[in-house]
């Protein structure tokens, strides 16, 4: 089974409690606080594999979750750290935030890897909190919950050409002959029902990557035949080959299904339609077809299109081997061009230097209620144990230092009225 987008829900690991501890020995009758901290909670990596070829296993198990901080224990002892939990992804992965609809990141090289949701930090232990004011702490910080995130990941074959064409243009005959790949071949439409990855050797010293994309009909990009599922293989792709079948090209319009092919590209993206092509006409050795190419290469050039021509015979071998040398040549002038643009060095002038201010938190008023937004906030109540005294003084003290009260002031707050801060409530009084 070939799975080449899914949507998971990871979530990563929550932090451990700290502990709330005190030394008991022989002839020490006050020990003070040894509670230790709770350890940190695993996150979750997204890394790219070049063994694997699908998204199946997440298709069958979408939930990921990442393993819990151990609390702390007595004795100042640190709970052990949770696992990060290491997602394994073919090459070409593009990972997306669902809710937020932010690209995360781009998966093409192997063991590339991605942090998509952060482990929980783990509470302190009440040991963190004696000072000369407070020798004995009755309270410890909760582990903070890890970060819960609803993502799609969408696989895009990397290859440096995308073979395009009509259901039966001779695709993976093609393929076949130039490449040591061994697709399927049958005279029925939809022989290809995934992308299929072949290396074509050049020379001794280079070669390159060839995708043979699923045929293509009108109405690829609204769902027909195949629909637009495998066009999204062919946006990386440096070079668009098109092959066409030299026995349907008629005198009424030899461009037909020249024609068709690429306003699906065009309806798809338009950025894939503006990729470069270079123009096949498959089956050379049946007769006729010389004199359709003849046709088709008049109509081509009249018509104002200027991609290269090649005739040939996926079956024979005709004209195969002045192919690969040229697109060997593109590819090789390409890389050449694509180097040259990367060692030029931008002048320090050019560069700007974008500060973005995030403030600490963000205050709402939904109806008579202050609803209050910010990670660090947020993070303060999630890890507070509000059934204890110390731990709840802790609380208030945190906030005020960083100036939720002042501004909850400013905003015109008045006693009694609510704060609701994650899922807590609270009654707003001055002291």
């Amino acid at each position: 089974m070939f799975v080449d987008r899914v949507k998971i829900i990871i979530k990563a690991g929550k932090g451990g409690d700290g502990a709330v501890s005190f030394r008991r020995e022989k002839y020490i009758p006050k020990g003070g606080p040894n509670g230790g901290d709770g350890g940190r909670g695993g996150s979750v990596i997204i890394q790219a594999n070049q063994e694997i070829r699908s998204l199946e296993e997440l298709y069958f198990h979408p939930h990921q979750k990442a393993e819990k901080g151990e609390n702390g224990q007595g004795g100042n002892k640190k709970g052990k750290d949770g696992a990060d939990l290491i997602i394994q992804v073919p090459l070409g992965t593009l990972v997306e935030d669902l809710d937020k609809s932010e690209i995360l990141g781009d998966l093409v090289e192997d063991g590339q890897q991605l942090l998509v949701a952060q482990g929980g930090r783990g509470g302190w232990g009440n040991a963190r909190f004696k000072n000369s004011i407070q020798q004995t702490p009755r309270f410890a910080l909760k582990g903070e919950p890890g970060e819960e995130k609803r993502l799609i990941l969408t696989l895009k074959v990397i290859a440096d050409i995308g073979l395009v064409g009509f259901p039966n243009a001779g695709k993976s005959t093609l393929l076949s002959q130039i490449s040591s790949a061994k697709p399927k071949i049958a005279d029925y439409p939809f022989t290809t029902l995934i992308p299929c990855l072949g290396v074509v050797q050049v020379d001794d010293f280079r070669n390159f990557i060839v995708a043979d994309i699923p045929g293509l009909i009108e109405g690829a990009h609204q769902g027909s035949g195949l629909g637009d599922k495998f066009l999204r293989h062919i946006e990386r792709t440096k070079l668009i080959l098109h092959l066409i079948d030299g026995s349907d090209i008629t005198k009424e319009d030899p461009l037909s299904s020249f024609r068709v092919i690429n306003r699906e590209l065009w309806e798809f993206s338009e950025k894939l339609s503006k990729k470069p092509q270079v123009v096949v006409i498959n089956k050379g050795d049946l007769n006729g077809v010389k004199k359709n190419y003849a046709l088709f290469k008049i109509t081509f050039f009249k018509e104002g299109y200027s991609y290269p021509l090649f005739l040939i015979s996926a079956l024979t071998g005709e004209g195969i081997k002045d192919l690969v040398f040229y697109l060997g040549e593109y590819l090789k002038n390409w890389e050449e061009k694509e180097k040259s643009i990367e060692g030029e060095v931008k002048s320090p002038s050019s560069r700007k230097v974008i500060y973005k201010f995030n403030p600490p938190f963000v205050i709402a008023k939904k109806g008579k209620v202050y609803e209050v937004f910010g990670e660090e906030i947020e993070r303060i109540v999630a890890m507070t144990d509000f059934d204890n005294q110390e731990a709840l003084a802790y609380f208030q003290k945190k906030i005020k230092k960083i100036g939720l009260e002042k501004a909850l002031i400013k905003k015109g707050i008045k006693d009694g009225e609510e704060v609701k801060i994650r899922e807590k409530i609270f009654t707003f009084f001055r002291k």
